[in-house]
């Protein structure tokens, strides 16, 4: 085994690396940009190397940069993680060109595997099932054209190169292939340094189910069953599970059979996931292999007890996989939910910022959080906009869930937006929970994107009896003047009136033993907890109920944030309560004459200038941020009276971009 290990990568993918890593006993050596001086694999390493300026092409993507690295670390081996250089052929051979050990697939099944087209040539060879479409490139649109109609809309267009979402457009007619062509082969080129992209058939409700293999260098692949991954938001994975409810024992050998089948064919070593479409009718076809340690192998590890990365380390240093395929277990079930610095609420755009605030949830039972953020870190503008995972492991699959569930709720990530409510609403959601999945649930489910989830009458409970125990607490605390004798404060009501969503209720509390009693109009609520003023994650009990609920102190009363819900909540005086309904409420309607950058980036194309006619929906411009094309639409119709920048442009976050002549 090795005594020494350069992580080439960053955030929580590195850190997760350095834990298995320390636990052999290795001396572990991080790489940094300078965005990342202080990031917390730099801060979890043994020793820390500079390679460059903040953007990626210039840091983890320099690769004679981080060859001097490894020169300069005396490491003994080299894991890329995922993403970045973990799949770049040219770095891989240069790596094992110094003496020092890859710790993935040999080079050449990396370049074969990697290349989209080529892969699926190779995969027809081993007789493995592939989607329908045209194995070559393409750039020209009539030629596009030509072959999306002797398939069949809807089409796919993929870039050749690709990988993790990048680079992919769906066409459902002609009119649709243009845009997608350019988008395709435009966030292609940004993203992998190749611009090439073909065309298959889409399949309209998909699952996508992905194999893990394992192989050692003595002949040895053996496959560790499936992950479900049809959870996704353009084309990126956003909750993963294992095994997946849909598979049959059958399917599972025969996507597990034709996975080694396929490995074997390109002379395959370490851990790799062949990734499949599945349709309704459990036909099954190849969409890719890749050759490197996944974002979700966590839930892999849950459900096997088999630490992969650990496998990849012994693989490299020449060893024998320790098992065979009649060993491998499936025990019980694992979920996966991917923090995200993005808004759902503003179409998911990415979120930058420092983290203010960063507690990491502890319920019972099997947990694992992959982070890479801690209080008074910063989240970049230059890299993935994936800051933590969050891993839940039960007997069954509802249980997992559940568990899954609580840990989101008591995770508290402030400074900076996220999705966390959001994944609890999917997790809820009646569909999810009976295993009713598809590559097209969240557009599904959620059309007109997501908003906050809408209160039913049991969360609705659970806010307002949060909402007066923390309001009452204050007033409590406020009530014990120093110096005023015991058994003279202030006296507390009982009456009060919560509003929620707009909607009052009246309420009649009596004070009880660590809590309140509320009654009110539909019954009676009984919350105890031993919260304490000033924490922001309330645990207690609602009707003896075990209850998470974040909370946020607003001017007045509280943000609360439960099981994908966020409300604000206010406690009143009925006489207050009265009063407050005469108050004039804040417009707080945007500006029809202004377009400011909803986020910090790089605006790559301006597609209007002065005095153009636009129509809602037109695209406007493109901002990069976190390696993704953020396409900004009009949301209503006018003229532009000036543009303020020119592409290409750095801007910060609610920058002036556009005026628009304001309606006549």
């Amino acid at each position: 085994m090795f005594n020494s290990i350069l992580i080439a990568n960053r955030g929580e993918i590195a850190v997760r690396i350095m834990q298995t890593a320390k636990r052999l006993g290795m001396r572990t050596i991080a790489v940094y940009s300078e965005a990342d001086t202080n990031a917390l694999h730099v801060k979890y390493a043994d020793d820390a190397i500079y390679v460059g300026p903040s953007p990626a092409a210039e840091s983890y993507l320099n690769v004679k940069a981080l060859l001097s690295a490894i020169d300069r670390s005396g490491a003994q081996c080299v894991h890329p993680g995922y993403g970045f250089l973990s799949e770049n052929t040219a770095f891989a051979k240069a790596v094992m060109g110094m003496g020092v050990a890859w710790v993935g697939p040999p080079p050449e099944a990396i370049r074969l595997m990697g290349d989209k087209i080529e892969s699926k040539k190779i995969a027809r060879a081993a007789g493995v099932n592939t989607v329908p479409g045209v194995l070559d490139a393409v750039s020209e649109l009539t030629e596009a054209r030509r072959i999306a109609n002797e398939i069949g809309y809807p089409v796919m267009i993929k870039a050749a190169a690709g990988g993790g979402g990048k680079g992919m457009r769906v066409a459902y007619a002609d009119k649709d292939l243009e845009e997608g062509m350019i988008s395709s082969a435009s966030e292609a080129k940004s993203s992998f340094g190749d611009a090439r992209v073909f065309i298959e058939k889409f399949f309209e409700n998909p699952r996508h189910i992905e194999i893990q293999i394992l192989a050692d260098s003595h002949g040895n692949v053996v496959s560790l069953g499936e992950r479900e991954c049809s959870i996704q938001r353009r084309h990126q994975k956003v909750i993963e599970e294992a095994p997946s409810p849909f598979l049959s024992e059958e399917m599972r050998k025969a996507m597990s059979d034709q996975s080694i089948a396929l490995a074997r064919e390109v002379g395959y070593t370490s851990a790799g996931t062949v990734e499949y479409i599945v349709d309704q009718k459990g036909e099954f076809y190849f969409l890719e292999m890749n050759t490197r340690l996944q974002v979700e192998h966590r839930v892999t590890e849950l459900i096997t007890g088999i630490d992969l990365v650990e496998q990849m380390l012994r693989v490299a240093a020449g060893e024998k996989l320790p098992f065979t395929q009649d060993e491998v277990q499936i025990n019980g079930w694992a979920f996966e939910s991917r923090v995200y610095a993005e808004d759902p609420s503003r179409g998911f755009l990415p979120s930058t910022g420092r983290i203010v605030r960063y507690q990491e949830p502890e319920i019972k039972g099997t947990l694992i959080v992959d982070s890479g953020i801690y209080e008074g870190g910063e989240v970049s503008m230059f890299y993935d906009p994936m800051v933590a995972k969050i891993c839940t492991h039960a007997a069954t699959r509802d249980a997992a869930i559940d568990a899954m569930r609580a840990a989101l709720g008591e995770t508290i990530i402030r400074g900076i937006a996220h999705n966390i409510s959001f994944l609890d609403a999917v997790l809820s959601h009646e569909r999810f929970r009976r295993g009713d999945l598809s590559t097209n649930f969240i557009e599904q489910e959620y059309p007109e994107g997501y908003s906050g989830a809408t209160l039913d009458s049991e969360a609705q409970r659970v806010c307002m009896a949060v909402a007066v125990f923390c309001e009452l607490r204050d007033m409590e605390r406020a009530a014990k003047i120093s110096g005023q004798l015991p058994g003279r404060e202030r006296a507390i009501g009982q009456r009060w009136v919560v509003n929620i969503a707009d909607n009052n209720y009246p309420v009649y509390i009596r004070k009880k033993e660590h809590g309140y009693d509320i009654g009110f109009d539909d019954g009676l609520i009984v919350i105890r907890s031993s919260w304490l003023l000033g924490s922001k994650l309330f645990q207690g009990t609602v009707n003896g109920r075990p209850i998470s609920v974040q909370t946020t102190r607003l001017p007045e009363g509280y943000q609360l944030s439960f099981a994908g819900y966020d409300v604000r909540a206010v406690v009143r005086s009925p006489r207050v309560a009265e009063l407050a309904q005469y108050m004039p409420a804040r417009d707080e309607s945007a500006s029809e004459t202004e377009l400011r950058a909803p986020i910090a980036g790089l605006v790559s194309v301006m597609h209007v200038r002065a005095g153009d006619t636009i129509k809602a929906g037109q695209p406007l411009l493109v901002i990069e941020a976190m390696k993704m094309e953020n396409i900004i639409y009009a949301d209503h119709d006018g003229v532009v009276a000036k543009v303020h920048i020119e592409a290409p442009a750095s801007v910060a976050s609610d920058e002036l971009l556009v005026e628009f002549e304001a309606a006549v």
